[in-house]
């Protein structure tokens, strides 16, 4: 028994399969064309090119299926991301390619199909490679899900049928992290997405930045006052890879603060990081000193459907086995 997930973000075009144990078999993607010098895709281009990748894509599903003798496994529902958040009014033209496609597979196959959230899959995967699908039942944690789309804090609990509910306890006024980091990326003569870029043209400075006061208050914070430092810095001749540096240390020092901020209203709850901009390592370390945090591989950190085939799973057996 498999269950397949569909994610059309405004990013990647994502298929992914989870057995019926709960583990990912395969977590297919393919990045939606940007030109040089750009920093994304306005969504009629978005949906233009997820509806060229989708065959594409599934076709590399069924031959992994193929190679893996897996061909003659029934695939039980159909998960897909049908908007950005749990959210009434949470809409974008893009995630309806996904809800297209993955209607008429479900359709087709007579089973069923379930919608969540682009956001809520990015938890779930999260979740599940950090190995702690657990807390999706063991009560409430906070999550942060960090991307060029989003920057939000998160409280997660238990809901029925096995997938968890997510009410928004915080989050940007302003720039996301990901688009500061592609903003800053562009900048320096990277290609967009600019996060990996960006991670690597930091380890080449000895610089190391902290700040003891960043713009951070109940859970909020304001980002685009680091656009604005590193245009100044490259104007004053700073070299690029100090630049670099000093822009994710900026957004680890916001992201620390809210987490402080989250924790302080909420309780000591575990902390787990999803998103795009948690793939970065240097991000990461200035995280992890937090304490009881959870971080998502690379894989499953940048837009997937890893996490919707996975709470396609939950909310399937959660309604048989119920």
């Amino acid at each position: 028994m498999l269950f397949c997930g569909v994610d059309t973000s405004n990013y990647t075009t994502s298929l992914a399969l989870a057995d019926g144990e709960g583990r990912v078999i395969a977590n297919l993607k393919e990045p939606l064309p940007v030109k040089a010098g750009e920093c994304g895709l306005r969504q009629s281009d978005a949906v233009f090119a997820h509806t060229r990748n989708l065959p594409l894509v599934t076709a590399r599903l069924r031959e992994l299926l193929g190679s893996a003798g897996l061909c003659g496994e029934r695939i039980a529902a159909f998960g897909v991301s049908a908007t950005p958040r749990d959210a009434e009014g949470s809409y974008m033209p893009c995630f309806l390619t996904g809800v297209a496609a993955a209607s008429a597979m479900a359709d087709l196959t007579g089973v069923p199909l379930y919608r969540f959230s682009h956001q809520s899959g990015h938890i779930m995967a999260a979740l599940y490679s950090s190995g702690s699908e657990s807390l999706a039942d063991a009560g409430a944690h906070i999550a942060f899900h960090v991307s060029g789309g989003t920057t939000e804090v998160l409280l997660v609990r238990p809901g029925s049928d096995g997938v968890f509910s997510v009410d928004i306890i915080g989050g940007t006024r302003d720039l996301n992290a990901g688009q500061a980091v592609d903003r800053a990326g562009v900048m320096l003569g990277l290609r967009f997405p600019c996060g990996p870029a960006l991670e690597k043209l930091a380890e080449e400075s000895a610089e190391s930045y902290s700040f003891p006061r960043v713009p951070v208050k109940d859970c909020m914070c304001n980002l685009s006052g680091v656009q604005n430092q590193a245009e100044h810095r490259l104007a004053d001749g700073v070299s690029p890879c100090d630049i670099a540096a000093y822009v994710l240390d900026y957004i680890a020092a916001v992201l620390g603060a809210m987490a402080r901020d989250a924790r302080a209203a909420y309780g000591e709850l575990p902390i787990v990081f999803a998103g795009g901009v948690m793939s970065n390592r240097r991000i990461r370390a200035q995280l992890e000193k937090l304490g009881d945090c959870r971080f998502a591989e690379p894989a499953f950190s940048a837009d997937n459907a890893a996490g919707t085939a996975l709470l396609c799973r939950r909310k399937y057996l959660g309604e048989h086995n119920g």
